[in-house]
């Protein structure tokens, strides 16, 4: 646990990517390769069980430290990190353990079928052996709030520093459907072959934001223009005669999607399509909001697939007739993509996503202005003679989405944020007048500057009216320009609609509350 939490508090300190990687290689290099195996999970997203609830924990937390519940929550909003807060009450740790990552996992894990008085007992020996930081890191994994900044892109780099294998075909080796109980290090990474798993997709090639005017890109002949859709990406796999669709978030999620499997029948073995998956009725996309009723149920039922029936709008081929084509030219795969996706046996939930038509930066430039009223939130822009690449990238792909809708709200309550931010208030709700009343709409965390953020937590702190729990409402004085991406009539939201992500835009001290919009005045947004 020494090694792992040095390595924790090394990559939590650091923005230097360097640093990131030499530290990461070194771990790779001396640890056993359980806790390698663990790390990879852990790096990439994959949790552990939750075998304590966190109402223990706090419970067990104050009577180990000897603190009052009350005394315990005031200092949780102050930290405002649960792991963070368990940790700096409890009394010194003995810091003499030869525990490793995969024990601590291990101990976590067999709670699971412990009894309270069990896992009370477990947790104090634990606790009593760990010092500060090693505390901190293990109450982030048996919270299940483990996060930290490294890639799945730097991790591969630095692991292939540490094994010598091409970092491209660790990412590929790393995606799919494995975890620490059905595979083992050397399995995975070392001795793992391209056809182990037939479910394993390609690690995605993502887009950057398009921030100058395209006509720096030189020749438009040499790009090509799609519409950029609002859905969930994902990728379609025919391997071994079976489907399987994933998500960009790299969860399998075919069973959610059923119109697909009629894909079975129509795509050749060995052919994995990239796309994206849209709620679509009648010729038409429909709106995020739809398809979100659909993403976390496990079983759809007859009235879901009818009322939000879905599609995949395929932008490219990453594998045909069992041959990984990636470095295939991007015209060359489009042209693999057309004869894939024709003829009259076509499936209905199977589009190609249209090129975009344009003569000139300027004919671009116009159709971009009705990517909303065409459903869409702008352009994609493709090098024809780029490969497909992986994770993030500048040059070869760029999205060029159309400018944020705005709206003048009012902050309305505020609550403590987490991290560097705990003990400030940064996470607000807006409202908007209705009728004369001001009616909450929306959340947001981000857009302020670090001076903004001090000035507004003193103005909440000054200006509190009432409290429910970490929650304050404010006196209703301060006007914020939010903007976002999307909106759409909502049942769910008691003002009526729903934004897609709001963000601070601005700080409008030049506005007062009674200029803020109206409720219909955002209404008016929805095309």
């Amino acid at each position: 646990m020494k090694a792992f939490t040095e390595l924790y508090q090394h990559l939590d300190q650091t923005n230097k990517t360097n640093e990131k990687i030499e530290v990461l290689q070194e771990y790779f290099s001396r640890a056993s390769d359980e806790d390698k195996l663990w790390l990879l999970a852990l790096f990439s997203g994959r949790k552990i069980k939750r075998t304590v609830k966190v109402a223990q924990l706090k419970e067990w937390a104050c009577e180990l430290a000897g603190f009052d519940q009350w005394l315990f929550d005031e200092s949780y909003l102050i930290v405002g990190d649960l792991a963070e807060t368990i940790a700096l009450i409890l009394p010194d740790g003995s810091g003499i353990n030869r525990l490793t990552l995969s024990d601590c996992i291990n101990i976590i894990r067999s709670m699971d079928k412990k009894t309270d008085d069990e896992k009370k007992v477990i947790l104090f020996q634990v606790w009593s052996k760990l010092t500060g930081f090693q505390r901190f890191a293990f109450n982030k994994l048996i919270t299940g709030g483990f996060r930290i900044g490294v890639s799945q892109k730097l991790m591969c780099r630095a692991l292939s520093k540490s094994t010598g294998i091409d970092e491209n075909i660790l990412a590929h080796r790393l995606m799919g459907n494995w975890n620490a109980d059905n595979t083992t290090f050397q399995q995975l990474v070392i001795d793992a072959k391209d056809d182990d798993d037939h479910s394993r997709p390609y690690p995605f090639f993502l887009a950057y934001a398009l921030e100058t005017d395209p006509d720096e890109l030189g020749d438009t002949s040499a790009w090509q223009a799609e519409w950029k859709w609002d859905g969930i990406r994902g990728q379609i796999i025919v391997r071994n005669r079976q489907i399987f669709v994933w998500s960009r978030g790299e969860e399998l999620v075919t069973d959610r999607f059923p119109e697909f499997h009629a894909l079975l029948e129509f795509l050749p073995d060995g052919t994995v399509i990239d796309g994206e998956i849209l709620a679509f009725k009648d010729g038409l996309p429909l709106a995020f909001q739809q398809l979100q009723t659909r993403i976390n149920r496990k079983v759809v039922g007859k009235k879901l697939l009818a009322d939000v029936p879905v599609v995949f709008m395929a932008y490219d081929i990453l594998e045909f007739d069992k041959i990984d084509c990636r470095n295939k030219l991007l015209s060359e795969r489009r042209i693999l993509l057309q004869q894939l996706i024709q003829g009259d046996n076509r499936p209905t939930c199977l589009l190609i996503s249209e090129e975009v038509k344009f003569h000139s930066w300027s004919d671009l430039k116009s159709l971009r202005l009705q990517s909303r009223s065409n459903l869409s939130e702008g352009i994609m822009l493709k090098f024809r003679d780029s490969v497909y690449e992986q994770g993030r990238k500048k040059g070869n792909w760029w999205k060029w989405k159309v400018d944020a809708l705005t709206i003048d709200a009012v902050l309305l309550y505020a609550q403590t944020g987490h991290g560097r931010r705990a003990g400030l208030y940064t996470d607000f709700t807006f409202a908007l007048w209705d009728n004369g009343n001001l009616v909450p709409f929306a959340k947001a965390y981000s857009g302020l500057t670090d001076v903004e953020i001090k000035e507004v937590d003193a103005f909440i702190k000054k200006n509190t009216k009432e409290k429910f729990g970490p929650v304050r409402s404010v006196k209703a004085e301060l006007v914020f320009e939010l903007a976002f991406e999307g909106i759409n009539f909502s049942t769910r939201h008691k003002s009526g609609v729903a934004v897609r992500f709001p963000r601070i835009h601005r700080w409008r001290k030049d506005k007062k509350v009674e200029d803020a919009d109206t409720l219909d005045n955002l209404k008016a947004l929805i095309t």
